[in-house]
Formats: C-alpha cells, structure tokens, sequence
C-alpha cells in the first residue's frame, strides 16, 4: 500500500498526508456496522431522554464560505452539549449506561435516562467505582455520569494540566490525581489503578483486551452526526474535517459516513496537532500497525494531545480515511479567532483550542496560496461543501481570553 503526501517544506503550518487506498479496497463489514444509521438512532434515543437534551446548533459561516471560495461551511457547536461545555459526556454517558444496563439486567435498546440515572438501581451500584485518564472533558463527562449516578469516580489527569480543567473536574465530587507525564502515561496508570481496585474503567481509547467500552464511548459520539445530518435537510457535504486525538470521535465521524454513503461518501480528513500526529505518523511509516509519538506531546490543543492511536480509531481510520493533516498551534489559534470575531453576517461561536482547529486548518489552505497542492489534492473548490465539527467551548477561559483578545501568539 503506497501514500502521497502534500505538504510543503519544514517549518509550514500545516502538512497532508493522503490516503489512496480509502475508496479501493473493500474492508470487513464489521469495521463500521457498529455503527450503523439503526444504531445512531438508538444512540441519540437514549440522549434524547435526558431531560436537558437539545440537539446542539449547526450554524452556517456563509460569509466565511464567500470569503474563501467555496459553497458552503457549516459548524457544528458542541459547547451547548448539556451545559458541560463539550461533546465528551455524549460518549461517557452512553458507555456507562450500557454497563449499568447489564448489572441491572436492562436490554440496551430500552436505554433511557430515567432507567440508568434516576437511582431506582443505587443499591444494585453500590461499590462500583469508575476511573478514568482525562486531559479535561472526558474526566468531566465522567464525573457527571458518576455524580448523577451516586457513585465514586477517580480521574488522573497528565502533568501541567490547566487547573479550569481540573477544577470542572472535581466539581463533580471525583477525586482528582495528577500523575508525572503526558496524557498516554495516565492512561496507563487508570488501566493499572482500574485492575488493581476492581474499578470499572472508561477509556475512549482500545488496545488488545480493551475494546467494548471503547466501542460503546464512540457509539456515543453518533448522536452528533444523527443531529448534524438532519439539520441539513438534505444537503450533503462534500468534505467532513474532524479533530483526532486518541481516534474515537474521528472513527465514529468515519464510520457513520461510510454507513451512511458508502463509496459515494463525503472526503473526511482528520486533523490532529503536529507535535501529536499519532496517526499521521503511522500512517506515514505504513507498515500497517499503529505507531507511538514520544515526547511530552506540547500543544496548546490539550484534547487531543496523544501521543498513542487506539486501536479502534486506528482500524477504522486507516482502512477508510482520505486525508491525515498535522498543524501547529498558530492554526488552532487563527480558528478561535476567526470563530469568536467573524465576518459581518455570520454569528460568532466561542470555540477552544481543540473545537476551533478545524476551522483554522480550513481557512488556513483555502487562504494561502503556498497550500494549493495540498487544496487541490483535497478536491476543494469552489462548490464544496464543508460540515466542522467545534467540539467544545473554552474549556480553558484564561487562555481563550488571551487568544482572542490578543493580536500575537
């Protein structure tokens, strides 16, 4: 299996590595019917019984899409998702409630809030604790689940964490520990706390042994791809870009597409942060097996500073993605400026580090003339259209005032 890139030279902004193998070979129907169309609609049933449910807005940046050439840009604003400031609670919550389920002896297609969360089970819950390892809205997601459920939650967080985020963290009531390393280190110190107790844990990302919680966490994310595709009416992007960090919400965006429109489907280019491109790396280095970025994986984009694919996200995204883009932080920080002071006529949208990237990365090869090769190989012209997804609000308000407000980086 051969690659081609199109990147420019060191020291860029941004780089693309493409997929030519994405729409040629045919790849087990068990890679995406876990996430097939009947099972967003069961995904999104269960999220629709909580009672502060709102599909989240889809918002249409047509001044911006002027701006750049192209048909259309919509975004998807997930800081309104059940006032947690992030779409991550939608994967916690969905996961937990499949294992609760089973310990209550509830069929997982009779999910709802009222029967996993509204504490006619407590007794049966007595005991169990959840852990999991957070750079922020995952352990978030967590300690709400465990809070509204009555139930002790640990959540280790890597070192140099921003303490707003630890701080949404034990808001909750879960105990919080801070561990010395990068976020890949508390995964591993989670796993090994979880199999030590006896405490149930609940890692977006699989490795051999650890793939049905994973599973469920990226079932979760379907909802907003089941909301997204019905606020469109009909329309069909041409081109999906999504944030990678461990792969789960990239795999639930990819597979849902592939379920969705098979071949016929939208180009999906996942974007991750150039000192963490887990996944660009491996897929560069092709020799089918995912790849370990070191270091202490420095980023401003916090969410998705991994420095190891899961093995999920990895199947999934290797077998059907088009394009891998690394970036530095300068495009994160354009995509938060562009998002909170937009163009006359669009509507502004309060998008952090790891939300805004996608946008950044978006205006960023459709402005400059430098990254035409890379614009081109992506199809993108004049009619495309681009759906985005920001996947969380300022999670980090210090910060996002400094970026927005401040005309440096």
């Amino acid at each position: 299996m051969s690659y081609e890139r199109a990147s420019m030279g060191e020291g860029e902004e941004i780089s693309c590595l493409l997929n030519p193998e994405s729409r040629k070979v045919i790849h087990p129907e068990s890679l995406s019917q876990p996430f097939s169309l009947s099972v967003a609609q069961t995904v999104r049933s269960f999220h629709a019984s909580f009672p502060r449910y709102r599909a989240t807005p889809l918002v249409s940046l047509a001044k911006l899409a002027q701006s750049l050439g192209v048909a259309e840009i919509w975004i998807k604003d997930e800081s309104y998702r059940f006032g947690l400031n992030a779409f991550k609670v939608l994967g916690a919550t969905y996961a937990i409630a499949c294992m609760i389920a089973r310990k209550l002896g509830i069929s997982e297609n009779n999910l709802s809030f009222d029967a996993i969360y509204s504490g006619s089970g407590r007794e049966t819950l007595a005991g169990i604790t959840l852990v999991t390892a957070t750079d922020g809205n995952h352990g978030r997601a967590v300690a709400w689940a465990a809070q509204t459920l009555g139930i002790k939650a640990v959540v280790y967080m890597p070192r140099g964490s921003v303490r707003a985020r630890v701080e949404a963290v034990k808001q909750h009531g879960a105990d919080v520990v801070v561990v010395r390393g990068n976020y890949d280190d508390a995964v591993h110190v989670a796993a090994e706390q979880a199999e030590l107790n006896d405490w149930m844990l609940v890692q977006d990302s699989a490795w051999e042994g650890y793939e049905e919680i994973p599973i469920r966490i990226t079932q979760g994310y379907l909802t907003i791809l089941h909301e997204a595709f019905e606020q469109l009416r009909g329309e069909t992007p041409s081109h999906v870009f999504v944030q990678c960090g461990v792969g789960s919400l990239a795999a639930s965006v990819q597979a849902y597409l592939v379920e969705s429109f098979g071949s016929s489907r939208p180009i999906c280019v996942v974007v991750e942060p150039k000192e963490a491109g887990c996944f660009y790396e491996s897929m560069s280095i092709n020799d089918g097996n995912p790849h370990k970025v070191s270091g202490d994986l420095k980023t401003i984009m916090a969410g998705l500073a991994c420095g190891e694919p899961g093995l999920l996200g990895w199947k999934i995204l290797r077998a059907y993605t088009d394009g891998f883009a690394i970036c530095s932080d300068s495009v994160a920080i354009k995509g938060m400026r562009t998002l909170a002071r937009p163009l006359p006529g669009d509507d502004p949208i309060t998008s952090g580090e790891s939300g805004a990237v996608t946008i950044g990365l978006v205006a960023t090869l459709l402005g400059e003339a430098k990254y035409r090769e890379i614009v081109e190989a992506l199809s993108l012209t004049r009619e495309s259209r681009i759906l985005l997804l920001s996947t969380e609000g300022d999670t980090d308000p210090e910060m996002y005032q400094k970026i927005v407000h401040s005309s440096g980086e």
